[in-house]
Formats: C-alpha cells, sequence, structure tokens
C-alpha cells in the first residue's frame, strides 16, 4: 500500500489553506485524503465529505446548516471525524494524520488524533498552539505548530509556516521506516519528578540490566495519563509507580492534576507493581504571581522561574493518604507499597526545605490504615533517593512479575 495522509479540516473556510498543504505533501509523493468537517458548502468536497462526516456524528448535514449552532456543529464533526479515522485506522488505509484550524478546528482534528495509536505520524498546525494544549494532544504524540498568523489566506508568511508543516508530516510518514532497529524488550513503566530523579534513575538501571526496557513518564498530570493508556493498550508489563505527586495537584488544585484513570489502570488489567509516595510533598503552580491568593500564608521553594513549589499541609497529607489507599484497594493482587520515612524527594530530607516528619507520619499512618489486607507495605527508614530503596523498588517489582 503506497504512503497515504488523512487530512482533517473545515473546507468551507480553508479551502485554499489545505489545498496549499496537499499540493506540497502529494508532491512529496504521498497520497492524500481529504475529510471534510465544515459545515456549510464549498467548492471542494473532499474525498470524504462533511455530509458523511455529520451522519456518522449524529445528524444530518442539512440539520446542522439549519439549526447554525456552533456548539451543535463542532460536537457532531467531532464527533463524527472520530469515528471515521477509527474505521480508517482499523482498515489500515494511512499513514499519518494532518490538520489545522482554529479552537474550533484544532478541537476536531485533536479528539481525531488522539484515537490514533502511539507512533502514528501526527501534526496538527494551530492558532491555539503557544497555550494549554492538553486538551488537544492529551496523552498521545500529537506535534503541534503555532500558526503566528491566523489560517485566513495564504501569504509569504502563512505559506513557509504550511509549507513546513506540510513537510514536517511528508518526512514523519515518508522516512517512518528509517531508524536503526531496536531490541523490543517487555517493558515496564515508572513515574518521575526532578526530586525523585536519582530514585528512579537508579531503579532503571537495575530493571534494564534484568532485560527490561524502561519508560520513565514526567509526572505532569499527561504524563501519568500517558501511562495509564499505555497500560490500557497493553503495551506495559509492570509498573514502578515511584511518584505519585499528581495526586496533590488533583487535591489542592495545581497545574500537573490526573485524569480519573490515574493509578487504577495496572489493578484493571492484573499488572504488577510497585508504588511509592514520591513528591507528595508539593503542589505545583506556575510563576509566583499565578499561585492563587488564598495560599499566600504557605511554605514555598521556587523550583525555577516558571515553577512555584508548595509544602503539603499535615490535613492535606491525611487525604492524600486515604486517596492513594483507595485507590489501590482496587487491586486483587501483584501490588506492593513502598513507604520510605527518611522523605519523599530531595525537599523533604533533614534541613531541607519541605521537610516534614509530621507530614509524612500522617500520609504514612494513613496508607497503612486504609490499605486492605491484601495489599502489603513496606516501610523502610531511609528517603526515597537513597540507592537502597531503588533496589528494594527493583527487587519487589521483579519477584512480582
Amino acid at each position: 500500500m503506497g504512503k497515504k495522509v488523512l487530512m482533517i479540516g473545515s473546507l468551507d473556510t480553508k479551502e485554499e489553506e489545505f489545498l496549499f498543504v496537499k499540493k506540497i505533501v502529494e508532491k512529496n509523493g504521498i497520497e492524500v485524503i481529504l475529510m471534510n468537517t465544515g459545515i456549510y458548502e464549498s467548492k471542494l468536497t473532499g474525498d470524504i465529505t462533511s455530509a458523511e462526516v455529520a451522519k456518522v456524528g449524529g445528524h444530518e448535514i442539512s440539520v446542522l446548516r439549519e439549526k447554525n449552532d456552533r456548539g451543535t456543529a463542532v460536537a457532531t464533526m467531532t464527533k463524527g471525524a472520530n469515528t471515521m479515522v477509527q474505521k480508517l485506522l482499523s482498515e489500515d488505509s494511512i499513514s499519518g494524520i494532518f490538520g489545522m484550524g482554529g479552537t474550533a478546528g484544532t478541537t476536531v482534528a485533536g479528539t481525531a488524533m488522539q484515537s490514533a495509536p502511539v507512533g502514528l505520524p501526527k501534526v496538527l498546525v494551530s492558532t491555539v498552539a503557544s497555550g494549554n494544549t492538553r486538551p488537544y494532544v492529551g496523552d498521545k504524540d500529537i506535534t503541534m505548530m503555532y500558526s503566528v498568523v491566523d489560517i485566513a489566506g495564504i501569504n509569504s508568511l502563512s505559506a513557509n509556516i504550511l509549507k513546513n508543516a506540510a513537510n514536517a508530516i511528508s518526512g514523519m510518514v515518508q522516512l517512518a521506516d528509517n531508524a536503526p532497529k531496536i531490541e523490543k524488550r517487555p517493558m515496564i513503566a515508572a513515574t518521575m519528578f526532578g526530586v525523585t530523579t536519582p530514585c528512579v534513575t537508579k531503579t532503571r538501571e537495575i530493571l534494564e540490566s534484568k532485560g527490561y526496557d524502561v519508560l520513565v513518564f514526567h509526572a505532569t498530570g499527561t504524563g501519568g495519563d500517558a501511562m495509564e493508556s499505555l497500560i490500557q493498550d497493553g503495551f506495559i508489563e509492570g509498573v514502578v509507580d515511584i511518584t505519585t505527586t499528581e495526586f496533590a495537584d488533583l487535591l489542592v488544585g495545581g497545574i500537573f492534576s490526573p485524569g480519573d484513570d490515574r493509578l487504577e489502570s495496572a489493578s484493571k488489567h492484573g499488572i504488577p507493581q510497585v508504588v511509592s509516595v514520591g513528591a507528595l510533598d508539593m503542589v505545583n503552580f506556575g510563576p509566583p504571581e499565578t499561585v492563587p491568593k488564598e495560599f499566600k500564608d504557605r511554605l514555598f521553594y521556587q523550583h525555577n522561574s516558571t515553577t512555584t513549589l508548595m509544602r503539603t499541609t499535615v490535613e492535606e497529607n491525611r487525604q492524600l493518604g486515604k486517596m492513594i489507599a483507595d485507590k489501590l484497594n482496587k487491586a486483587h493482587d501483584k501490588t506492593i507499597v513502598v513507604l520510605p520515612k527518611g522523605g519523599v524527594s530531595m525537599l523533604d530530607t533533614v534541613g531541607q526545605a519541605f521537610e516534614g516528619n509530621e507530614q509524612r507520619k500522617v500520609l504514612f499512618n494513613t496508607i497503612k490504615e486504609n490499605l486492605a489486607d491484601h495489599i502489603p507495605y513496606i516501610e523502610v527508614e531511609e528517603d526515597i533517593n537513597d540507592s537502597s530503596v531503588s533496589q528494594l523498588m527493583a527487587d519487589e517489582l521483579l519477584k512480582l512479575m
């Protein structure tokens, strides 16, 4: 089968721009399938028409045009495009996906791309790519490019941007097999933060020496969600969830909150997991001026110019302990919890900014009191970044596996 790129977009407003990109991609030797997600009539109808997309999205295109409600139209075309992409993927009909637009076009194309597997090339040119991209990217490897100007006509500036985007998706698709062969080994997932890096690095090295590939996820909300998604998709055979800090952001309102599935997928799928309490001493915010005023009297640490850390309180640690225990109690077996009494991060050790013996004691006691009897735990005297803790977690996971 020749290489094919699916292009998703509104031809009623961006026909000229899509034709520009289409010509470049085709000149690069790649066939284009054009999916029209626009509501109104256009000269170019697309290989997959807006009427087809709307119908699988739950409405006739005539009804959407008559109703003239933007919210209903975007929701319908989002659902329809997503369904169409899944059909094309099941038929092995496409080698990559390209989209572009404003907020509506980015929503439609981004949602459809999120239904595609990790590894399939995805490029999304958007007017909102310089802001919060999490709603559009989710936990997939979507490459977003900021359009700089609105996607409204071809001029000397927009032509350069769209040319780069067209060549980017072309290169990803055309050179997909142009990489060194990597030995496929069983995969283990791990979670990490800067303040738990020594622990995760040592644990990873031990597990890799035993013949495993270790995928390390940055515990930024989307990182934890990406790990959960790969567990659900069957890629992961073991989990060493060292850094569960995302629950602190979820509880208090930080910027790295995870989704509802966090700390549940391994349990649901019977995947062996070793879980710890890394970086539960902190809630993450952006620059100092972005921290909500209600926290002005709390203890802070300026991690860098764009990241402000706030120490979790005794009461917050009590609630965190309950949250984590409740999540882990859903596991039937193959789960063990490691509690490092010497500290849960680099900042939570003797003499450091977030040293908190009382917070730690409440966190650990709450976890132990609420864990089901069939979930074992191990307490160690050392802090989480001590090499002996890494060795312990690696050994315990290997036993479970």
